[in-house]
Parts: structure tokens; C-alpha cells; sequence
């Protein structure tokens, strides 16, 4: 069995400064684990490698995004980004905030039976100011990403989506509808993931609401489990047999965020 996790740590050097890092590394012992929202360039820090080899793709931008990989099995190959023939066909470029390439946010590993894929999907912003770069230039590219890597191989892709896809995945749904993370075209972004052949797994194994992988630092809301549910394990269709398990770790803390976790069985 293979055991996938992932973690919008917001923050690396805050999880290991609040000591989360070492306990959730020596209860759920990884195989591979996935982070997001790293804010922090490798050399800044003191890692605890843990036996992991770790591949960083930080952002250029001090203490902003920034995804890496630890994994114990190599990766056969690592790319970092989308590719540029990606980026030239959806005009990728950018936007008043920056360049979204430059903001350390997907990297994918080739292992011997599947791609994976780690993001960090760019947020629409408060005032959905961001949301033309999101569900015109985003979402098409990266789902453009997962098919090309899929011509090759499986794919799961895991991440911070920054999308709650239907109302079951966020405990206030009609107060938040088309606010950010809720709208329609973030929506029908992931939902054209689905369509494509992709599989949320966790719902393979879990219906309904109350499952969350994020909670506001407001109004107490995850001791009160007013959340959202904004990560995922995605998976090509044709992995469907090897899925075993998906799960969501809420008791973990450290962060906004909870890990999730995906085992296949290879």
C-alpha cells in the first residue's frame, strides 16, 4: 500500500515551530506528502528531512505560496510548473497580482505506476478580483496539464483547489454563495475536472456534509466545524480499483488547514 498525504501547511516554519510537524509525520507516516502554501525557501529553514527526499518550488516572492514534495519512494522525474506550450495556449501571464508561474504552485512527480500532481490553486480574492485569471486561464490550463501528463501515465492531483465544489462541501453554503471559493465559475472549474474523468475520491467513501479540510480563524469556527472542504485528492478513473482509502485528518492541527489522505494499493 501506498500512503498519500496532503497539507496546506500555511506556513512550514510555523507547523514545526508549533511542534505539529514532528507530530503528524510520526502518527501518520507518509509515503508521500504533498505541501502547499510552504511560504519559505528550503535554505531558510533548518528541515527535518526525516528520511524523505524533498523536492521545493517556492514562490518568488518572499514568504508567499509555495508547494514541495517529501517522499520516501524517488520520484523517477520532477517537474516544476506548467509547461510553457501550457502557458502560451490558455495566456497564462498573469494578472495585477503577478505572474502566477512564479508563484510556486504546482509541481508534479513521476513515479513507476502514476503522476502525481501537487497545487495550490490561485485564489479569486475577496472581491473575486482574481477570478478571470482563475476560471478563464486556471482551471482550463491545468486541466490541460492533467490530460497531457495522463497520455503517459495515471495522474492524481492533490492540493489546496481553493473551491468548495457542491453545497455539501462547505457548511454555509447559501450565505456563500458566489463569494469566493463558491461562485459558479470556480465551481464549474472543478466540476469540469469530474467531467474529464477525474474522481474525487473522497467521495467514493463518504456522502453527505460535515467533512472539511478548512476552517476560518473567525468565530471559533472549527471547534464548531463551520468549514469548507477546499482540498483534494483527484484520480484518472483507471486507478479506481487500487483506491483504498480517503480520508481527512481534522485532529491534526498547526494550521487553517487539515491533511487529507489518499492510499492506493500498488
Amino acid at each position: 500500500m501506498l500512503k498519500l498525504y496532503s497539507w496546506n501547511v500555511n506556513g512550514i516554519r510555523a507547523v514545526i515551530n508549533k511542534g505539529a510537524w514532528d507530530q503528524f509525520l510520526s502518527k501518520y507516516r507518509p509515503d508521500v506528502l504533498c505541501l502547499q502554501e510552504i511560504k519559505a525557501k528550503p535554505e531558510q529553514i533548518n528541515f527535518p528531512d526525516n528520511g524523505y527526499k524533498s523536492d521545493w518550488y517556492p514562490a518568488e516572492k518572499p514568504g508567499y505560496s509555495g508547494v514541495a514534495i517529501l517522499s520516501k519512494p524517488a520520484p523517477l522525474k520532477i517537474l516544476y510548473g506548467f509547461p510553457k506550450d501550457i502557458v502560451q495556449t490558455y495566456s497564462l501571464s498573469g494578472d495585477i497580482y503577478g505572474d502566477p508561474n512564479q508563484e510556486g504552485r504546482i509541481l508534479a512527480a513521476e513515479y513507476e505506476n502514476f503522476w502525481l500532481v501537487n497545487v495550490y490553486t490561485p485564489n479569486a480574492k475577496d472581491d473575486l478580483s482574481r477570478l478571470d485569471l482563475r476560471a478563464k486561464h486556471w482551471d482550463p490550463a491545468f486541466l490541460a496539464y492533467l490530460k497531457q501528463l495522463e497520455n503517459t501515465k495515471p495522474v492524481v492531483a492533490c492540493g489546496d483547489f481553493n473551491v468548495a465544489h457542491k453545497p455539501d462541501d462547505l457548511a454555509n453554503p447559501k450565505s456563500n454563495k458566489g463569494k469566493k471559493g463558491f461562485t459558479d465559475e470556480e465551481r464549474n472549474g472543478m466540476e469540469a475536472y469530474i467531467n474529464s474523468g477525474f474522481i474525487d475520491t473522497f467521495r467514493i467513501f463518504c456522502e453527505g456534509n460535515g467533512y472539511y479540510t478548512w476552517w476560518s480563524h473567525f468565530a471559533n469556527s472549527r471547534a464548531r466545524n463551520v468549514g469548507w472542504r477546499i482540498d483534494y485528492f483527484l484520480a484518472s478513473s483507471s486507478l479506481k480499483n487500487r483506491i483504498k482509502a480517503a480520508e481527512i485528518h481534522p485532529s491534526i492541527m498547526g494550521s487553517d488547514h487539515c491533511p487529507i489522505s489518499l492510499t492506493l494499493d500498488f
